[in-house]
């Protein structure tokens, strides 16, 4: 599919789309009051807000395409990535937000500083950054870009740039309330066309009796044998709650829309809307995959199921509004990461070390400044990653969080649930421990790939819990025998019981999910 197929009504939705989405852009940054936050939205942003972006910042078009593929050469199991995040963040919302809005931090960064002190924020800081250029910014537009791409055939840096100017007019011009406002018409247009994808293919492919009947009965098992070289279950288990605090409760993308909530409960109601949110992961983006297997067998290259659907079953006219779906979750994802950069540079690291007494204009002049060095370095490695030949890159990325994460994972619930952490134990699993998990990661994924030794290496969840115990154990035995433990400086204010509404809300979404294991799971 290219540019030249593409049909007079796709351009008019396309067009339509931007049109819209610079309109609202502009109305919620008219909505800004002058020389007020850029970063926090006034901490002004209701659960639908909170919701919707948490769940916009987690789907990208390579999630739309990953999740495809995994469902067309599995079936639902690559589903618990999506569902058993509902208890990590259960954690953020009775744990982390009320501390989190208690301590009124602005970044996780400054949460950890008053925590472990200065020398641990700084650490973090630099992390956090890194690591948002990274995971968040050069993959997503390398996965968006390759999209664009092929629709319009220019090069990659062109598109790269593309999507980034898309996605930083709302950053620089109203800051996280435009992406929040944004992200609310953006995942409701995702919802919309994903939900039309699956029901024509069911259409197509006789309806739910149909599609069980089409493919094998393992597809819809949650839970694979332990021998399961993709998918075992203790691995899963075990593993995948590392990368679930990292990403759900610790991530300054991830998080910050809870931080700019209008209150505790506002920022715990949006987030179970985010838990109820991921329950669609399921029937949006990994049941086309298996509908996909169902219709079209020979397919030859997995990644291809979900634009194979689009293009078989959907008439013209309608590419356009698919292509403005994956615009759509790039712009999300990566507008929250320019504003989630652009915090904890000038929060961090330009307020705290170089100028304490800067003005709120001067402020918001860096906050935008750093937007777009971060947007020029992003597309620098996005062009880099695009050179490399011959590399699953997603794939290979999916495991590289798996030892990104146990360091901050253990930081974080070392911070908030033991008070005799000291900041060495801290600073401790942040270098040493960060550095330790990398070198695995790099024997694992290259110098001794798990595919050709496959004897020396457990599933790379189950490598992650290792590490996370491994570092743990040193925390704790360095914080032992630290003689002058530093004093914990946070101070969370008086943490209420949540509302009766939120429990009740949370108790059903429970409920919900405990039901649909056991249905997935008696196939």
């Amino acid at each position: 599919m290219s540019a030249r197929f593409l049909e007079p009504l796709d351009w008019v939705i396309l067009a339509a789309y931007f049109v819209i989405l610079m309109a609202i852009g502009i109305w919620a940054s008219m909505k800004r009051k002058k020389d007020s936050s850029l970063f926090m939205a006034d901490h002004s942003l209701s659960w639908h807000h909170i919701g919707f972006s948490m769940w916009g910042t987690n789907v990208g078009p390579s999630m739309l395409i990953a999740s495809a593929s995994a469902g067309f050469t599995t079936g639902v199991v690559s589903g618990n990535y999506a569902w058993y995040a509902f208890v990590f963040i259960c954690l953020l919302a009775f744990v982390f937000a009320p501390r989190y809005l208690g301590a009124k931090v602005t970044t996780l960064p400054e949460f950890m500083g008053r925590r472990f002190g200065q020398s641990t924020r700084n650490i973090l800081a630099w992390y956090t950054i890194v690591t948002i250029l990274i995971s968040w910014l050069a993959l997503t537009l390398f996965a968006g870009g390759i999209l664009i791409r092929q629709i319009f055939e220019i090069p990659m840096w062109q598109s790269a740039l593309l999507l980034l100017l898309i996605s930083a007019f709302f950053t620089i011009a109203g800051g996280l309330k435009a992406v929040a406002y944004t992200n609310v018409f953006q995942m409701v247009l995702l919802i919309v066309v994903s939900a039309i994808l699956t029901g024509v293919g069911l259409v197509k492919v006789g309806g739910p009796e149909g599609l069980a009947a089409a493919v094998p009965a393992d597809y819809w098992n949650l839970f694979r044998p332990n021998d399961d070289p993709a998918f075992p279950w203790l691995p899963i288990l075990l593993g995948y709650p590392v990368m679930g605090v990292w990403f759900w409760c610790t991530d300054q993308s991830m998080v910050q829309p809870v931080l700019a909530a209008k209150s505790l409960k506002q920022g715990q109601l949006g987030a179970n809307l985010t838990g109820w949110l991921k329950i669609l992961d399921v029937p949006l983006y990994i049941i086309p995959g298996i509908i996909c297997f169902a219709l079209f067998p020979t397919l030859q290259n997995p990644d291809e199921a979900y634009m194979t659907m689009v293009t078989n079953l959907f008439p013209i006219g309608m590419v356009g509004l698919v292509m403005a779906v994956l615009t759509a979750a790039l712009v999300s994802t990566v507008g929250s990461a320019l504003n989630a950069l652009s915090t904890v540079f000038t929060i961090d690291i330009y307020l705290k070390k170089y100028r304490p007494n800067a003005s709120t204009r001067e402020i918001i002049s860096v906050g935008r400044m750093v937007t777009v060095v971060g947007s020029i370095i992003s597309i620098i490695i996005c062009v880099a990653i695009d050179s490399i030949k011959g590399l699953d890159l997603f794939n290979i990325f999916q495991s590289v969080l798996g030892f990104i994460a146990p360091p901050m994972s253990a930081v974080f619930l070392f911070g908030v649930f033991w008070k005799r952490a000291t900041t060495r134990a801290a600073n401790f699993a942040l270098t040493f421990g960060t550095a330790f998990s990398i070198l695995v990661g790099i024997l694992y994924l290259w110098v001794f790939p798990a595919e050709e030794y496959p004897g020396i290496w457990p599933h790379f969840m189950m490598l992650s819990f290792d590490l996370f115990v491994a570092i743990c154990v040193g925390m704790t035995i360095i914080s032992l025998l630290d003689k002058r433990p530093e004093g914990n400086k946070l101070d969370y204010g008086k943490l209420g019981k949540p509302a009766k509404s939120v429990v009740f809300l949370w108790a059903a979404l429970i409920a919900v999910m405990i039901a649909l294991y056991i249905f997935f799971n008696g196939h």
